[in-house]
């Protein structure tokens, strides 16, 4: 989900919920501490020369179990982020704890935001030296050769 979208979304929500993906909540008194853009340029085992860009939203949860962090607020927060920042249109990437930090990207299921966990990858596996995936084949779908098939009785065994 791009910061466009999240400002698209927001104005049509009551509460700001997300929800990681085994069904878990983020508490609903959590705050988000840090809105912010990450650009990270970096070289990949390859020798390429890469460079990422997100906007990273952190949450974090206090002890003030009355705090509810509405619609608008997150919205203005984002615009004063955009303003102050220069923050552009961007993938957002979540930071929530639970037992270290989480990066998470941010999907929207039409009532609250999921925080999809990230995996790492080699982004330059041909000149790593990892093999392509072999094509996988259901051993009950070949076709059974009938000819020159062994059965009891006939010798071939």
């Amino acid at each position: 989900m791009t910061l466009e979208q999240i400002k698209e979304i927001l104005p049509t929500l009551e509460n700001v919920e997300f929800q990681l993906e085994d069904g878990a909540f983020v508490p609903e008194h959590f705050h988000v501490t840090e809105v912010g853009q990450i650009n990270k340029r970096f070289i990949d085992c390859g020798g390429v020369i890469r460079e990422e860009s997100v906007v990273n939203f952190q949450l974090w949860n206090a002890d003030d179990y009355e705090h509810r962090l509405k619609p608008g607020k997150l919205l203005n927060i984002i615009k004063l982020s955009e303003e102050k920042l220069g923050i552009e249109n961007n993938e957002i990437e979540v930071e929530y704890q639970s037992n270290t930090i989480g990066k998470y990207d941010l999907e929207f299921n039409g009532k609250v935001f999921i925080l999809k966990s990230k995996t790492t990858a080699c982004l330059a596996q041909d000149a790593c030296g990892i093999p392509s995936e072999k094509l996988k084949k259901n051993l009950a779908k070949l076709p059974v050769a009938t000819a020159n098939t062994c059965t009891p009785g006939n010798g071939c065994c």
